[in-house]
């Protein structure tokens, strides 16, 4: 099945580099690749995609037999400049990627991120246990994640929550703003620069759609729908129902995502290494080397939580999500005698 054909040129036409194009995709490059366009891939539906060129949007045409599941918002791709048929997609420098409960493979998030900027609200959608899995992912993928608590505003000590989010992980950005306001764009102006491409990921009705109606400063007419939380539990309603790629004030890009309520981890390992990095540490000092820091003689880790060094309900979710990852990530059997996997 082909797709039409359509570019617009209605704005300055921008840089290649200015799209986060960089000496890692550069390399990948060979001799036959000259002709073709360099193209990101602003958005994915079922059976067509868009993409972002230094003169517009651009409408692809697809091959026959493309499965738009293969690409992820954010993915740099090689396109017939003649007819904007797709050609090949390029390595990426990072993927943010999800299991999902009965799929058979990983649900793609977004690709070539720099920045993941973690969304939660000063209210009871705030969840130390959920932040850590958003951790868990943008540690995998080699994503530096900053959390940013919106709402803030709303309470009368938003401190306390940026207090212990900043706890969750060593060295961990946490960012407080009003995501309606101005002060919005300055605060996270350090990971928005020229050529850096940050992904909002949350729960729905944290503010998501309006920090990127602040950062891309949207028009009204053209603005994402935001939508409020319910009183009664302080969830949100969904709003945003697809990925797409945004330019934003100080020449980066944004990508949007649906909102998030669960997320399950896989293939995790060396980000809940980086995540509870004082556990990780620790762990060595133990007396047997398969220690699970339970119940055995010699674990230096209960020492640690027996002296006050170590949170009790930190280890508690450690142990979850080593657990949870640990039976997502191991291979299954099936057919007659199990040998498929």
């Amino acid at each position: 099945m082909q797709i039409g054909v359509e570019q617009k040129h209605d704005h300055e036409k921008l840089s290649i580099e200015t799209l986060g194009w960089s000496s890692f995709f550069e390399d990948q490059l060979t001799s036959e690749d000259a002709g073709y366009d360099r193209l990101r891939i602003a958005t994915i539906h079922r059976s067509r995609m868009s993409a972002e060129s230094p003169s517009g949007p651009v409408k692809l045409l697809l091959p026959a037999k493309t499965n738009t599941t293969d690409f992820a918002v954010g993915d740099w791709i090689l396109v017939s400049p003649d007819d904007q048929m797709l050609i090949r997609r390029l390595e990426r420098q990072s993927l943010l990627q999800r299991n999902t409960v009965g799929g058979r493979a990983p649900q793609f998030i977004a690709a070539n991120v720099d920045t993941l900027f973690i969304v939660t609200s000063c209210n009871d959608d705030f969840n130390p246990a959920r932040l850590e899995r958003y951790l868990a992912l943008a540690n995998e993928a080699g994503t530096n994640p900053v959390i940013v608590l919106t709402k803030a505003d709303q309470v009368t000590d938003a401190a306390r929550y940026q207090q212990e989010a900043a706890q969750l992980q060593r060295g961990l950005d946490v960012v407080t703003l009003n995501a309606k306001t101005q002060d919005a764009v300055v605060a996270l102006k350090p990971w928005c620069a020229q050529g850096q491409t940050v992904a909002l990921v949350g729960s729905s009705g944290v503010g998501k759609s309006t920090l990127l109606n602040t950062l891309a400063g949207k028009r009204a007419e053209d603005a994402q729908l935001t939508g409020g939380i319910r009183e009664d539990d302080a969830k949100g309603r969904h709003t945003t129902t697809s990925r797409s790629l945004h330019a934003i004030k100080g020449g980066g890009w944004l990508i949007d995502t649906p909102g998030m309520r669960t997320l399950h981890v896989s293939d995790v390992s060396a980000g809940l290494d980086v995540l509870f990095a004082e556990i990780t540490e620790l762990a060595p000092r133990c007396r047997f080397r398969d220690c699970i820091h339970s119940h055995e003689p010699g674990c230096a880790v209960q020492a640690a939580v027996s002296a006050g060094a170590l949170d009790p309900t930190r280890l508690d979710r450690w142990r979850k999500l080593q657990d949870e990852n640990r039976v997502n990530a191991a291979p299954t059997s099936s057919g007659a005698r199990g040998r498929k996997r």
